[in-house]
Order: C-alpha cells, then structure tokens, then sequence
C-alpha cells in the first residue's frame, strides 16, 4: 500500500524528507510505499488527515489542537525536541512597546492558526491580556515588508521565523521582546488518524524512523539544507544557514509530559475563544505507540 505524508515548508523535517530517499527505504520491509502530497498551508494538515488526503503530517504546537477541537480522530505520534530558538516576537527597538503588556490595542503580525498562536496567546495570558480581546492578530499578507512595518509604527508586532528571522536580528533597529523559548516549548508536532495509528503501528514507526534520518542528514549537510531552501523559499543561504542552526533536529515520542504541554494550550485557547470548547488532549495520546517509536528513533543513523 502507499502511506501519504503531508509536506509544507513550515515543517523541516518533512520538508527535507520529501527530497530524499528514506521514506520508502523504512517503509519497504513492511511491504509499503511512501507518496508525498505539498501543499502551502499548515493549519489545513487536521483537514487533510480527516479527509484522507494525507495519512500523516506534522506541524506546530496548535494546528493539532484546533484539528481536535474540530472534531477529528488524531493521534500523537512524535515531537521535536523544544526549539527555543526558532522564532521571536519582534518589535520595533525605537518604538513604544517595551513590554508584552505595551502589545495592548495593537497589531501583530503572525502566522495566525500556527505556533504562533501558541507563543503570543500564551505571553499575552501571562500579563492578564487576551489573544483577540486586547490585541489585533493578523496574517501577513503577500509581499509585505513587516520589518519596515514595524519601524515605521504600521503594526506593534511581528512574530518572525527562519531566514526572515535571522535578516531582521541582523537589522540592529528591531528588537526581541520575547523569543520561543521564553515562553512556548514550541515543538515540531507529528500527528495521523486515530484509525492509522491504532491498526498500522509498525508504519507509523518506520515514517518516524526515516523523519529521524531525514534530521540526521539536515544537521550534517547544513550548507546543502540552506542552499535548497534559499532557492525555493526565498532569504539569503547565510540567513537559512543561521535558521536552521538553531533547530533541534532530534525528534522524541510523544509522551504524557507532552500531553500536559498541549492541554495548557488548549485551556489558553478555549480561553479566549480561539477554540470553542474544552478538550481532553490526552484523547489524542496513544501510549502503546510509545515503545516502537521510541525504538525507531534510536536506530543508528
């Protein structure tokens, strides 16, 4: 049979994955094949499982989340080791915000749906301000400069990523107000059908062993890994090389300690209303995956 992966460039080890041979070196001894679908958006990788369109795919912290809150069957396969530096909440280092509480009544650009959501909800509880009550959250749209946006006051915010990431701490006229870490564990978050998960372990595990070569070769090869994302992306091979540096590339099972990560997420979330009812994470832990995925990751490379 054929296992379809979800591929989109917000996830890296998908994303190289999808350029190289391992997939079906893993999944061959079970009798399988590996396809991969490409599509541009994240938050659509709950719908896409739902659907059958993909039978696994991987994202941030909150896609899963709201996938679950929508009333599909997921399962929680494996996550990246905590990323504390992958991403920033930036502000103008001229400007009025010097503080999360300063965001109140303003904008701020993010990837609306994604990890970020997580991060700035998150930051914004901690100062008893609310995601959607106290500031405007946006998406950026085609072709905006959100550096130059945020020099000249257009929008409070931006939470930045990658090579865009790494161009504007080079820029010396914006400023970090918080990065991941300091608030999120922001992890990589790889996800399948309740129904895949529970009668295909054996090929859930051998997707997360070749997710683990597929690091493996990132972290070895990172002048290679930044040059393909420089030329299909966009930003500079230095910029990417910087990003891409900063990453884990070391994935883990998901366990009950992840659980509790996502569930303090999700009550953030129903919250302030960026879900619209409780959830019960652990709904989508499934404990027996633990132990093969766990030894599928710690194959020699």
């Amino acid at each position: 049979m054929t296992v379809t992966l979800g591929v989109h460039a917000s996830n890296p080890s998908l994303y190289y994955l999808a350029r190289l041979p391992y997939l079906d070196e893993e999944l061959a001894p079970l009798g399988e094949t590996g396809a991969f679908y490409h599509y541009a958006d994240g938050t659509r990788t709950g719908a896409l499982l739902a659907d059958g369109t993909i039978d696994f795919g991987g994202t941030g912290s909150t896609p899963p989340i709201t996938a679950q809150a929508a009333g599909h069957a997921l399962v929680y396969a494996a996550v990246s080791a905590p990323r504390p530096d992958h991403g920033a909440l930036l502000v103008s280092a001229a400007g009025p915000v010097r503080t999360v509480a300063d965001l109140k009544g303003g904008t701020v650009v993010l990837g609306v749906g994604s990890w970020q959501t997580h991060l700035l909800a998150k930051a914004l509880n901690g100062q008893g301000l609310t995601y959607g009550g106290d500031v405007t959250a946006v998406r950026p749209a085609a072709g905006e400069d959100q550096a130059r946006r945020l020099r000249e006051g257009e929008i409070a915010g931006w939470i930045a990523q990658g090579a865009e990431l790494a161009a504007a701490r080079r820029s010396g006229d914006l400023r970090e107000l918080i990065r991941t870490g300091d608030v999120i564990t922001d992890r990589s978050v790889f996800f399948t059908r309740r129904e895949f998960a529970t009668g295909r372990p054996a090929v859930v595990a051998a997707i997360t062993g070749a997710l683990r070569r597929a690091d493996a070769w990132a972290a070895a090869h990172p002048a290679e890994a930044a040059a393909i994302a420089a030329g299909e992306l966009g930003g500079t091979v230095a910029d990417w090389r910087t990003a891409l540096a900063a990453l884990p590339w070391r994935l883990e099972p998901a366990t009950a300690g992840f659980v509790a990560e996502q569930q303090e997420a999700a009550d953030i979330f129903r919250t302030v209303g960026f879900i619209d009812r409780a959830l019960t994470v652990a709904d989508a832990h499934l404990p027996a995956l633990e132990a093969p995925v766990a030894a599928a990751l710690a194959k020699a490379v």
